[in-house]
């Protein structure tokens, strides 16, 4: 109970952010902070585009697995770390396992697809070792949990950690560095939570009168279901299109930090993150 309580009652603070920006400093690269023209034309708005896809693991997932793997001893090292992912946090895990020299084991779903499995390897190479298992992330997560205890190595969650919360939140601190001008949205992506958690909680210090709103699939509405409802709820069938954003529970310090920072969550039909997929390529 509690640690509970302290779960309920961590913020992130910027200065612990900034500590993590230090450690990320030659690790991540400096993304620009990019003006959409077709999108600013089409809603006759200043729409601006933080691109993580330009990262070398191709997401923002780096900085939060970069940054709590760092923050482990020598000898928490020395166990090795485990961590399961649909992908993107696996590139980030195994990127830094490669990066720092230390065991990582990758609990992946089943259903992954090959392109992914092979960025993992290609990352991580001799660093880390890949275990296919379950059908979604939560699947891999409980799998991935009994192996952390039966081994005694080091989990690193892909959300729910103040240390990823905090290298998430890095992103925030990128854009008020290259953008003066007052944002009045925010628009952030979740999965579980840990993006939206950390950089709205910058953002409600540094810009509060930014309205920030979290965007999920309708396949997998993991957060909104449990902010509507009060408490955290584990989805039993999700729509597991958008892979990265199908998580079936959101976690504790996420939901925490999501229902206090965000001012509203829009749901996103799969088929229309489909056809905007295809119609950005074909720009």
């Amino acid at each position: 109970m509690p640690e509970k309580t302290k779960e309920e009652k961590y913020v992130p603070k910027v200065k612990d952010v900034q500590k993590a920006r230090e450690r990320l400093n030659g690790v991540v690269a400096a993304t620009p902070l990019q003006r959409n023209l077709n999108m600013s034309e089409r809603y006759q708005a200043n729409i601006m585009l933080k691109r993580e896809d330009l990262q070398i693991v191709r997401s923002y997932k780096l900085r939060g697995a970069y940054n709590k793997i760092c923050s482990l001893t020598a000898e928490e090292m020395q166990r090795g770390v485990v961590c399961a992912s649909a992908g993107n946090h696996a590139q980030g895990v195994a990127y830094s396992c490669n990066l720092l020299g230390i065991k990582g084991t990758i609990f992946m779903p089943t259903p992954t697809p090959k392109q992914k499995i092979k960025q993992v390897k290609m990352f991580g190479k001799t660093h880390i070792e890949i275990i296919l298992t379950g059908d979604t992330f939560d699947d891999a997560s409980r799998e991935a949990s009994k192996f952390c205890k039966d081994n005694n190595s080091n989990f690193i969650h892909p959300f729910d950690d103040p240390r990823v919360i905090e290298g998430q939140a890095t992103i925030a601190l990128d854009i008020f560095n290259d953008n003066k001008e007052h944002i009045d949205y925010l628009f952030v992506p979740i999965g579980g939570g840990g993006l939206a958690s950390g950089v709205g909680s910058v953002f409600k210090i540094i810009s509060p009168d930014t309205k920030i709103i979290g965007v999920e699939p309708v396949g997998s509405p993991t957060m909104k279901s449990s902010i509507d409802a009060g408490h955290i709820v584990t989805l039993e069938n999700i729509d597991k299109f958008v892979d990265g954003a199908a998580v079936q529970r959101a976690g504790n310090y996420t939901y925490q930090l999501c229902k206090e920072v965000l001012d509203d969550i829009i749901l996103v039909p799969e088929g229309k993150i489909c056809t905007t997929i295809l119609e950005m390529y074909n720009e």
